[in-house]
């Protein structure tokens, strides 16, 4: 049996990290083996570093901090490599498209995004929760880090998201919804695309 990844992708306060753990419940009592991953993974050497850039304490130009979230991604390849060869199912809070989405939104070539990140293991299935810059920013008042406040970035990150969803069949889900009704669509959708028995 095939491992499978599943990359949840959307701006900050979308319902990533909430939708993949529901998606993880529903798995695990189908009996299947499922992990959760989480980008950025700031418990790596250069998660940590990818958290000091965030929180002001490092200045580093838009494509070295894209390089940095790639190379933290890296990072985590044999552990992916390793859980798909396990037939795993693995729920990536945050992938390779994340890296897309920003830094295009901050002027960086996306086919030179996509072309840095071609050894890793392509996800199988991406879903997109789509909101709006301002629902992000409501749901999340305080402690935002420096891309979180920036409504005009969110809105071009946005518009990456939504051009590469696309343009490469994702999933792509209203996540200005009550939870639960967003976990039935993704339920839904994720059985419907993908072999998980």
């Amino acid at each position: 049996m095939r491992g499978v990844l599943i990359a949840f992708e959307g701006l900050d306060q979308s319902g990533k990290q909430t939708q993949a753990e529901l998606l993880r419940e529903h798995v695990l009592a189908r009996g299947r083996q499922c992990r959760l991953l989480s980008f950025p993974d700031y418990a790596t050497p250069i998660g940590a570093e990818l958290g000091r850039a965030l929180h002001g304490e490092r200045e580093y130009a838009t494509d070295v901090m894209q390089l940095l979230y790639v190379a933290n991604r890296y990072e985590a390849r044999p552990e992916i490599e390793a859980g798909l060869a396990a037939g795993m199912v693995l729920l990536s809070d945050r992938y390779a498209a994340s890296s897309i989405a920003y830094g295009e939104a901050q002027g960086l070539d996306a086919a030179w995004l996509a072309d840095i990140q071609r050894f890793l293991p392509p996800a199988d299935l991406t879903i997109l929760l789509d909101i709006a810059p301002e629902t992000a920013v409501r749901r999340k008042a305080a402690g935002r880090d420096r891309y979180e406040r920036d409504l005009g970035l969110l809105s071009r990150v946005g518009a990456s998201y939504r051009r590469q969803a696309l343009a490469h069949a994702w999933l792509r889900i209203d996540g200005e919804r009550p939870k639960a009704e967003v976990s039935a669509d993704v339920i839904a959708a994720v059985e419907s695309r993908l072999v998980l028995r």
